[in-house]
């Protein structure tokens, strides 16, 4: 099948004004999380002040990503992605103010975290909802590919981008870019024409319980979402956490940016793949992708160098996108699309709810066994999570509807 045909969704002008606006609000935020945690690192250098802030926009979202998928599936989601993105926008251009001006402290890091975790409850759910919504079914494994690679050149710009920022103009600058992606793509996003899907009026217990019941119905979406609940656990206290402290206290910031370049680069490797393999069982290729997050942790603990962690971050962006585009089809083929918001939102929940206990503690734990020891252990537990995944024959045999 030629390239032409792989990217044959693009016709739609809908689907050309999502991908856009996905592409520019991502770029501002692979550069927001580099910003952020060295802007928390200016005020107070230790790894459990690092944890405190992301932890403070993690549970906030949490708590609200079940409302999220409901108000999702309710309201038109264009709509719904306009509003987050917004407030998105306005809380990082105030924590840029505060970082630029000298005047920032943890507590109101904290605080416009938080409420920026609450705005991306809405996000994720509303999201993963829009390309079902304009496309035909037979066409969201290209989709999907398509805006994966799209995301994957935006992180990989981003990261590219970050370095160069903090590494040479500081923090405060940063986050003020991400706050105008953020509004760019609200802009953007508010041109976008979703057709209405019939709803019975319900309370929002009840679109809950329905929610609910999609996605317990289904053996391998719980299955995937329980073990993700503690990958993202481990991958959040010993990447998004220890790997910024790690990279502050031996191969410097700028360093830092070059390894989320080369995850992001990572991510383009794998989407360039899934666009032209498109495999028979997503579900399987993804979680052996997954699988490949391990050698960082690995490399943290034993080869702290730029070298050595942008390769190993590289193969992490790969792993990624193979599981993220063949866990987009799966949800998008095979759960109904006026559910698919909520079970998302159910998805979510289970998939990132411990990653603030990992946040939390990473640092105190680091601190008592080191975090040489820390990486160590989450690499070995990140492995045997995966195979014991793949051992559910749900997981393994689960098959993409169409062939395109």
């Amino acid at each position: 099948m030629s390239w032409r045909a792989d990217l044959a969704v693009l016709r739609h002008r809908d689907v050309r004004i999502f991908l856009s606006a996905r592409f520019v609000s991502l770029l501002g935020s692979s550069i927001a999380p580099i910003a952020l945690v060295f802007a928390v690192l200016d005020v107070s250098d230790k790894a459990s002040a690092v944890g405190l802030v992301l932890a403070a926009r993690s549970i906030p979202n949490v708590i609200f990503l079940l409302i999220g998928g409901v108000i999702s599936d309710r309201l038109p989601r264009h709509l719904v992605l306009v509003v987050a993105n917004t407030v998105s926008g306005l809380t990082q251009g105030l924590a840029a103010a505060l970082v630029l001006s000298g005047h920032a402290r943890l507590w109101q890091l904290a605080v416009i975290e938080a409420v920026n975790g609450v705005a991306a409850a809405f996000v994720m759910p509303a999201m993963t909802g829009i390309l079902p919504s304009i496309l035909d079914r037979d066409e969201l494994p290209q989709a999907n590919a398509v805006s994966g690679f799209a995301r994957s050149v935006a992180l990989i710009g981003g990261g590219a981008v970050a370095g160069v920022i903090v590494g040479f103009t500081g923090p405060g600058v940063g986050l003020a870019v991400d706050g105008v992606t953020f509004c760019l793509a609200a802009a953007l996003l508010s041109r976008l024409r979703i057709p209405r899907i019939p709803r019975d009026r319900t309370s929002v217990l009840h679109d809950l319980r329905v929610g609910w019941t999609e996605f317990v119905s289904r053996q391998w979406v719980w299955v995937i979402v329980v073990a993700f609940g503690l990958l993202n656990m481990i991958f959040s206290a010993c990447y998004n956490t220890l790997g910024p402290v790690i990279a502050n206290d031996t191969f410097g910031r700028a360093g830092w940016g070059v390894v989320s370049a080369c995850f992001g680069a990572g991510l383009i490797a794998g989407g360039i793949v899934m666009i032209r393999v498109k495999p028979r069982y997503p579900l399987r290729i993804g979680m052996l992708g997954v699988f490949l997050s391990a050698p960082v942790f690995l490399c943290l603990a034993l080869a702290p160098n730029t070298i050595a962690v942008a390769a190993m971050a590289f193969v992490v962006g790969i792993g990624f996108e193979m599981f993220g585009i063949g866990w987009e089809t799966a949800l998008g083929q095979h759960i109904p699309l006026d559910k698919l918001s909520r079970v998302s939102s159910y998805d979510m929940l289970g998939s990132f709810i411990a990653s603030p206990a990992g946040q939390l503690s990473v640092g105190y734990v680091a601190a008592v066994v080191s975090i040489k020891a820390v990486e160590l252990y989450g690499a070995a537990l990140h492995i045997l999570i995966v195979f014991a995944t793949l051992l559910v024959p749900s997981v393994w045999r689960l098959q993409r509807t169409t062939d395109t």
